[in-house]
C-alpha cells in the first residue's frame, strides 16, 4: 500500500495549515510566514481513544490540585509553587545557558520512583559527566539518547515514569512521517502525542526547545500554545546568573521570576536579589543612582549606571544595556527639552549593573537621574533610592505596588526613598522623613543638586 501524500503550507507564527500559499496568513494575517511541507503518512489502522464523560461546570471537582516542590525554590516560585500531575513545560533558551542542567537539578530533588531523561543532542555518558560534575546520584533517573517517538511511547508504557524529559522536542520525530526531525508537521505531532499521553497517565512532561536567532522559540507557535508552562531561561554566557521567566502558565502566575547563579555544581537559587545586584557598588561616585524593580511579587534593588561625555564623533552615541534604547532616547530628549541640559551634542551610555534586562517603566526615575548626575558630575546621596515613571512633560507618575518597594529600600538602609507624590497617600505607617514626594523632575533636581 503507497503511501498518501499531501502538501500543505503551515504559517510558522500560529501553526495553522491550509491547503495552497498564500502571502498573507488568513487565521493571523502575518506575511510571509506560510512553509511549504509535504506530509507523506504511512496507512496503518485506526485505533480508536477512549472517550471522556461530559461534565458540568458546576459539578465538585472530584480531586484536588495536589503540588510537587521541586526542591529548587526559585523554580517552585516561577512555577506557582510546584508541578502539578498531567502538567506540561516548555523550557527555553539559548544554546548552553543551562537548559539540561537546571532540569536534571529538578530530577534530583524532586519526589517520585522513576524519571525518563530522553536526549536526542547527547549520549548517555555525556550526561552522566555533566551529572557527576554536579554532584548528582541518582538511580531513579533513567537516561537514553533516543529521539524515536515510538520507542519514547514504548518506554514510558512500560517504566510508568512520574517525570518525562525531552532534551529536546525538536529532535523528536515520528515513524508515522516522512518529515525531518524540526520541521512544522513533526514537532507539532510529536509534542501533541507526548502532551496526550501525559494528561492520560498523570505524569509530568518537559520539553527542553531551542529557539531562533530571534530568541523566538523555534518551530510552530502552537508549541506553546498547547504546553501548560513556557518558560525562558535567559542570561548572557559571559554572565554568572541567570533569569527563569514564565510566559505563560495555566497553573499560576505569569509575573513570578527566578534568579540563579552559574557555578561548577550547577545554578544555584539568589535568596536575596537586592544584595546581589549591590554587593560591588561605590559610593560617591558620578552617574550612579539605586532604583526598585518589581519582579513578579518581588521587589528589588538594582543600580543604574549612567556614563554622558562629550562626543568625538559627528553623531552622538546612545547605548542602553539593560533598558529599551528608545526607552533612553525618550528619557534624554525629556532632559533637554524640561530641564534645559543641553545632551544632543553628548556620548550617552546607561547600564544596568549585572546585566539585568528590566521593562518596567518605574525604574526611569533612576536612569535618568543617573544621567543628570554624569552630566553635571556631582554625585548623588549615596543611600538615596528613586522610584517613579517620567512622563514627556517632565512629570513624575505613580507607579504600582509603591509599598513593597518602599519597605525593600527601607530594609537595607536606604533613605530617604524620592517617589512620585501621588503615591504617598497608599504609604501607611512609615516616617515621612524617609519618604518624599516630588512632582516634577526639576522639583527633584532642586532638591538632590
Amino acid at each position: 500500500m503507497t503511501n498518501k501524500i499531501k502538501t500543505i503550507f503551515t504559517c510558522n507564527e500560529c501553526g495553522s495549515s491550509q491547503p495552497k500559499w498564500t502571502g498573507k496568513c488568513p487565521e493571523c494575517g502575518a506575511w510571509n510566514t506560510m512553509v511549504e511541507e509535504k506530509i507523506s503518512k504511512k496507512a496503518s489502522k485506526s485505533i480508536g481513544t477512549a472517550k471522556r464523560e461530559l461534565q458540568a461546570l458546576h459539578q465538585p471537582v472530584s480531586r484536588s490540585i495536589e503540588r510537587f516542590a521541586t526542591g529548587v525554590d526559585e523554580f517552585d516560585r516561577v512555577l506557582g509553587g510546584g508541578f502539578v500531575d498531567g502538567m506540561v513545560v516548555l523550557l527555553a533558551g539559548e544554546p548552553g545557558i543551562g537548559k539540561s542542567t537546571l532540569v536534571l537539578q529538578v530530577l534530583a530533588n524532586l519526589k517520585g520512583d522513576r524519571f525518563l531523561y530522553f536526549s536526542g543532542e547527547e549520549s548517555e555518558e555525556q550526561i552522566s559527566l555533566r551529572a557527576n560534575r554536579m554532584r548528582i546520584s541518582d538511580s531513579r533517573i533513567l537516561v537514553a539518547c533516543e529521539n524515536n517517538l515510538e520507542n519514547i511511547q514504548y518506554h514510558v508504557e512500560t517504566q510508568k515514569p512520574a517525570v518525562v524529559v525531552i532534551d529536546s522536542v525538536q529532535t523528536v520525530y515520528s515513524d508515522a512521517y516522512d518529515n525531518v526531525p524540526g520541521s512544522v508537521t513533526q514537532v507539532r505531532e510529536c509534542a501533541g502525542t507526548i502532551l496526550r499521553k501525559a494528561k492520560e497517565q498523570n505524569f509530568i512532561a518537559i520539553f527542553i526547545g531551542h529557539i531562533t536567532k530571534d530568541g523566538m522559540i523555534a518551530g510552530p507557535k502552537v508549541l506553546e500554545h498547547i504546553v501548560d508552562t513556557v518558560l525562558y531561561l535567559e542570561g548572557g554566557k559571559t554572565n554568572f546568573y541567570r533569569t527563569l521567566r514564565s510566559m505563560k502558565n495555566r497553573f499560576g502566575s505569569t509575573n513570578e521570576v527566578g534568579l540563579f547563579t552559574m557555578k561548577d555544581i550547577g545554578l544555584v537559587p539568589v535568596e536575596n536579589p537586592s544584595e546581589f545586584f549591590l554587593a560591588e557598588r561605590k559610593k560617591h561616585v558620578a552617574g550612579s543612582a539605586v532604583a526598585v524593580s518589581m519582579e513578579g511579587t518581588r521587589p528589588f534593588l538594582i543600580e543604574v549606571q549612567a556614563l554622558v561625555t562629550q562626543s568625538s564623533y559627528g553623531n552622538p552615541q546612545r547605548t542602553a544595556n539593560g533598558i529599551d534604547h528608545r526607552r533612553l532616547a525618550m528619557l534624554v530628549a525629556v532632559l533637554e527639552k524640561r530641564s534645559g541640559l543641553p545632551m544632543r551634542l553628548q556620548d550617552i551610555f546607561v547600564n544596568l549593573v549585572g546585566g539585568l534586562r528590566i521593562d518596567e517603566t518605574a525604574i526611569n526615575l533612576g536612569v535618568l537621574v543617573a544621567l543628570a548626575s554624569s552630566f553635571k558630575d556631582i554625585p548623588l546621596e549615596p543611600s538615596a533610592v528613586f522610584i517613579g515613571e517620567v512622563g514627556l512633560v517632565g512629570e513624575i507618575r505613580s507607579v504600582p505596588f509603591i509599598e513593597q518597594r518602599v519597605k525593600e529600600a527601607l530594609k537595607f538602609g536606604f533613605k530617604p526613598v524620592y517617589i512620585p507624590r501621588a503615591n504617598l497617600k497608599q504609604l501607611k505607617g512609615l516616617k515621612a522623613d524617609q519618604i518624599i514626594g516630588v512632582d516634577s523632575i526639576n522639583q527633584l533636581f532642586d532638591k538632590i543638586f
